[in-house]
């Protein structure tokens, strides 16, 4: 059966898709947890442990605490508090740390390093995985077992007022609440003071237990200006007076004989130097945690504070109010808590802990006997048998001491080998899933290389020989091998896999692509130029280097140097044809890819003495501009922190550089873009790139001539929609004439001009978008994308796989120029919110994905419109789209399979899990032009 090329590679990519998804449900780790249903109980907790024939006890420890306040800054770092600008930002609370009665710690935060995991480390003690960057979207109602729902059933009286993912997670278990959105970021104001205006009323009422605060605009300063901002100081003093007057209020209403107060101070996660979160920096990981009560001794002197992880707050939390631990916290008691209880009390506090993490480690993993804190629980446990033995007949001289100091330690140790090692099982991977996944998608890749030579032939048509197959006996064997294996994993498997779990229609039909005979494979001779060799080996060296997590957090260097040898390589092609080459009269070439149609000798060729310097001077002026964007945005993971250009251009004192640079980039993004277009798209584009500069002008990135430094900031949301309404303009009237190119009319002139329009309309999309500093990015872009395809594409008859090829490699090097990387901290969730007056889903995840992939959608785009002119032929389509389904699949093939063997290794989650999320979008996006092609292919055309 005959397919052209781009109609089968499309449907292996829209396999391939599916593959990856069975793959990554597998990847994705379910968290620890013995049982979402079940829920610890006092009834539960184990007696103290005795040794003889005396009876032992049930007794509980007293809660240390009456009343807890949690105020949890959003994004505080402990530089923020602990560095040397502590005392300048918040000097109440860092006087407080040095001589009032408080523990001070840096709690380290584990990646994913986003606002919804956090909150459920803090409240179950479990460490959540990579998915819930996902949930973080859209909490689901938490059901594992947690602090406040143990609060709730104990009756405590809890209020909660702040971000309203807290509402999400715990609903109906707040007395009292109110809860303002988290991801609408432009606003750093209000959604402080909604929480602030509910504190005095409040703090003079006795009828709460729990009260907890949830502040979210210094997060937001963050995303919006980054760290260094002069909007950080006055926040985090505004944080502080908060804090004062809490701490001024509990003080006030301390009584004596009753239980003290608790005052909790801390962090979800940090900052990253560009402002953001998600990844394991040290910044983004290193929250500062104060625990405040005059219950704890007074200092005397500032101490350097201690370091423990962030998931240790819940069982402090959980038995200082005498609750139960959470069933499936990781993490231990704060042993400084505790140091003012009795000796019996302390023991019993790390009995109790010991016993959770002990009862949690048999049911996560099968060989818990083989670990060392399980053992190391026993013999403590033992020893505080032996102890109460002696407390119990009323033993009080030293050797009862000194035996009890022995066993708190030996339970601190314990703890630790247990935390430790139910941390480092940081999920239960579905194997099965993942390695049907990647047979799957390895299949797929191998079947488009099989397919290559006849892909990118002239016919650009593909032989499936579904017939044969399915007529054949070693493919009925093969099914039969593969299900019999299915139906064994299946029925022999301790715990469920989602592959299992599927109908047996959708496995028997993964089975027939997996089962599926080799295609017919016609290999014709090739001959490759040395552009061919390079872009080749170039495709192939990115893909080996994915083997080594340095070349992916510094991935960008790759492209560089791949974007510059090619730059070279065009130049040494022009040299050639121009200067070396002897003019002929004959102007067709000989082909060098199978997939050369030498569509480009009857071009017009115009005047050669001008052309020549032209193209001379085009990669060496691409070369020029790439330089300078490198130094634009600082990215990847080792050299992010340094300063760079868009920080120069972004400060107080620069402003009018940067304006002046604004306007220039958006006069020459006109010049550029409007000359494809209709005049009616031409005025929407001048009133649209206006509008982009008014509503920078509205946010305070830039200035007008007669406009004070000094004005209020604003949203911009009126000058952003605005802007949106001649976007929408644009699309539509290219919408409308590719479609009555497509239906009414034949005219290939109107279809380009439909294509160029739709084209123009994203490009006005993505320069709203965009950060002022940025906005060279996307003036490079457009002008280098004019000058190659005129003097270089065009002129030197390159053929669809190259051009194709070459699109890819500039899109991909763009995305770095914009200053992302393979860290998910690098995504500016800010630009979800332009012209937005509130949080709304949809658009706020379309506008994010939109602008972090800006710089590929926009060279993918361009060759959409390149290959689609009325200049091409049919055939030239179909390569590119096969290419650019070949480009995408081999780097998310190498991927899964590197992540599958790697998959016990930390640095995957820093690393693998956001580059390989990455790379299943531009699936998603090669899909898509793909299905755009098909519809260009089947088109009329101009005879």
């Amino acid at each position: 059966m005959k397919v052209r090329t781009s109609v089968f590679a499309t449907l292996i990519l829209m396999s391939e898709v599916i593959g990856i998804a069975l793959f990554l449900r597998g990847f994705f780790p379910v968290p620890i947890k013995s049982s979402l249903a079940s829920k610890n109980s006092l009834s539960d907790l184990p007696a103290e442990p005795l040794s003889g024939s005396s009876p032992n006890t049930t007794r509980l420890p007293h809660p240390l605490f009456k009343r807890v306040v949690i105020m949890l800054v959003d994004a505080l770092r402990d530089d923020f508090l602990f560095g040397p600008n502590g005392g300048t930002f918040m000097p109440y609370t860092r006087h407080v740390v040095e001589r009032s009665s408080s523990y001070s710690f840096v709690a380290k935060a584990r990646p994913p390093t986003v606002t919804m995991p956090r909150i459920k480390a803090l409240t179950t003690g479990s460490i959540p995985g990579f998915i819930d960057v996902v949930m973080n979207l859209n909490s689901p109602a938490l059901l594992e077992d947690n602090l406040i729902w143990q609060a709730k059933t104990a009756e405590k009286r809890i209020i909660f007022y702040g971000d309203d993912t807290w509402v999400r997670l715990f609903p109906k278990h707040f007395m009292e609440y109110d809860g303002t959105t988290s991801f609408f970021v432009s606003d750093y104001t209000e959604v402080d003071n909604n929480v602030t205006r509910h504190l005095d009323s409040t703090l003079k009422r006795d009828d709460w237990d729990i009260l907890i605060l949830h502040y979210l605009g210094l997060d937001h300063i963050g995303h919006i200006s980054g760290p260094y901002s002069s909007l950080i100081q006055p926040k985090l003093m505004e944080m502080d007076d908060v804090l004062k007057k809490i701490h001024g209020a509990l003080i006030s209403k301390e009584a004596e004989g009753s239980l003290p107060y608790l005052l909790v101070l801390c962090g979800d996660h940090g900052m990253s130097e560009t402002g953001s979160h998600g990844g394991s920096s040290e910044p983004e990981v290193n929250t500062p945690l104060v625990l405040i009560s005059p219950a704890f001794k007074r200092k005397v002197g500032m101490e350097k504070p201690g370091v423990i992880e962030q998931v240790d707050l819940a069982p402090t939390l959980a038995l200082g109010l005498g609750l139960p631990i959470s069933q499936n916290s990781v993490g231990r008691v704060i042993p400084g808590v505790f140091q003012e209880s009795s000796l019996r009390d302390q023991l019993r506090f790390l009995h109790l802990n010991g016993h959770q993490l002990n009862c949690l480690l048999k049911d996560s993993m099968p060989s818990y006997e083989k670990e060392a804190g399980f053992e190391q629980y026993r013999v403590a446990e033992k020893a505080h048998g032996n102890w109460m033995k002696l407390y119990f007949e009323g033993n009080t001289s030293e050797v009862l001491s000194n035996m009890g100091k022995k066993v708190l330690k030996q339970y601190l140790e314990a703890l630790a080998a247990l935390s430790s090692a139910l941390s480092k099982q940081l999920g239960k991977y579905d194997m099965y899933s993942m390695i049907a996944g990647m047979v799957f998608v390895f299949q797929l890749l191998m079947i488009l290389l099989l397919a290559m030579p006849e892909a990118l032939s002239a016919d650009a048509a593909v032989d499936l020989p579904v017939a044969s197959a399915l007529l054949s006996l070693p493919f009925y064997l093969l099914c039969l091998l593969l299900a019999s294996v299915h139906v064994l994993v299946c029925t022999s498997a301790t715990s469920s896999c989602y592959y299992c779990t599927l109908s047996w229609g959708l496995v028997f039909v993964s089975m027939l692509g997996v089962g599926g005979s080799p295609l017919k494979t016609n290999v014709s001779e090739w001959s490759l130029s040395e552009l061919d060799v390079l872009l080749l080996a170039g495709t192939v060296g990115h893909t080996l280097s994915l083997a080594a997590s340095s070349f992916i957090e510094e991935e960008h260097q790759t492209w560089y140097f791949l974007l510059n040898t090619l730059c070279l390589a065009m130049f040494q092609d022009v040299c050639r044809k121009y200067f070396r080459e002897k003019s002929t009269s004959k102007d067709e070439e000989d082909c060098l890819l199978p997939s050369k149609d030498c569509w480009n000798s009857a071009l017009p060729q115009p005047d050669a003495s001008s052309e020549k310097w032209l193209a001379l001077a085009t990669p060496i002026f691409t070369l020029v501009c790439c330089r300078l964007l490198r130094s634009i945005n600082q990215t990847g993971v080792q050299w992010a922190h340094l300063p760079d250009v868009g920080h120069w251009l972004n400060s107080s004192e620069h402003r009018t550089v940067l304006s002046l640079l604004t306007v220039f980039c958006l006069v020459l993004t006109y010049l550029l873009v409007q000359r494809r277009c209709s005049w009616v798209s031409k005025v929407a584009l001048a009133f649209g790139l206006v509008g982009v500069y008014s509503y920078r002008a509205a946010v305070g990135n830039v200035i007008f001539p007669w406009q004070h430094s000094s004005r209020t900031m604003s949203k911009g949301t009126v000058e952003a929609r605005f802007v949106y309404v001649f976007v929408l303009g644009i699309l539509f009237s290219g919408t409308k004439d590719l479609l009555r190119s497509q239906i009414i009319t034949a005219d290939a002139k109107l279809k380009s001009r439909g294509l160029w329009e739709i084209y123009s309309g994203l490009v006005l999309l993505a320069s709203l978008l965009f950060r002022a500093h940025n906005l060279p990015v996307l003036c490079c872009c457009l002008l280098i994308q004019t000058l190659i395809s005129q003097f270089i594409w065009k002129k030197l008859h390159y053929d669809a796989a190259q051009i194709t090829i070459m699109h890819y490699w500039f899109g991909q090097a763009f995305f770095y120029f914009q200053g992302n990387s393979n860290n998910i901290a690098t995504i500016d969730i800010s630009v979800g919110f332009v012209g937005l007056e509130s949080y709304v889903e949809a658009p706020a995840i379309f506008l994010t994905a939109l602008s972090t992939y800006a710089g590929p959608l926009l060279w993918t785009c361009h060759l959409v419109c390149y290959l689609s002119s009325e200049r091409h032929s049919p055939v030239s389509v179909g390569h590119g789209c096969y290419c650019l389904a070949l480009l995408r699949s081999v780097p998310a093939a190498v991927y899964i399979v590197l992540v599958t063997v790697l998959r016990y290794h930390l640095f995957i989650w820093s690393v693998f899990s956001p580059k390989l999320l990455y790379e299943s979008m531009h699936l998603l996006l090669t899909a898509g032009v793909c299905l755009f092609f098909i519809t260009m292919e089947q088109s009329p055309r101009k005879s």
